[in-house]
């Protein structure tokens, strides 16, 4: 994708905040150990274990995206098929229209199935000229 210039407002279609939250949350629970999950099973014999703690992650993360509309949807699952190479930036538009015509049954089923999740969303925005450091506004 040629580069923007600053002024070139781009439509994601969902915030930079939302995909960073998803990209974390999507590490943790694809990688387990970032979500403390590894540590508590040793220290704790009964209680909450590993499982269960990986489990409550994954069905926030679930819930999260279950709650984006369609376009922040679509716009989450084009993202990860440009950062896993399937489209480049310059076919944003024709990857979000695909996304949206495929009518996926359960979108957080489909993209917690994506092998590296968050580093996918990562590559994504890169192809589009965004970071994830453009989240926080500086």
């Amino acid at each position: 994708m040629p580069p923007r210039s600053d002024d070139e407002e781009f439509d994601l279609g969902i915030s930079l905040e939302s995909i960073a939250a998803i990209v974390d949350a999507a590490r943790a629970v694809q990688e387990g150990e970032e979500s403390g999950a590894v540590a508590r099973e040793e220290d704790e014999e009964e209680g909450l274990d590993a499982e269960d703690e990986e489990n409550m992650d994954e069905d926030a993360l679930r819930a999260f995206i279950a709650d984006l509309n369609e376009d922040e949807q679509a716009s989450l699952i084009a993202l990860a098929w440009i950062g896993r190479g399937d489209y480049s930036g310059e076919e944003w538009e024709e990857a979000r229209t695909l996304a949206k015509e495929r009518n996926i049954r359960d979108p957080s089923e489909y993209l917690l199935g994506i092998e590296m999740l968050g580093d996918m969303l990562e590559e994504g925005l890169a192809e589009l000229g965004l970071s994830l450091e453009d989240a926080d506004g500086s």
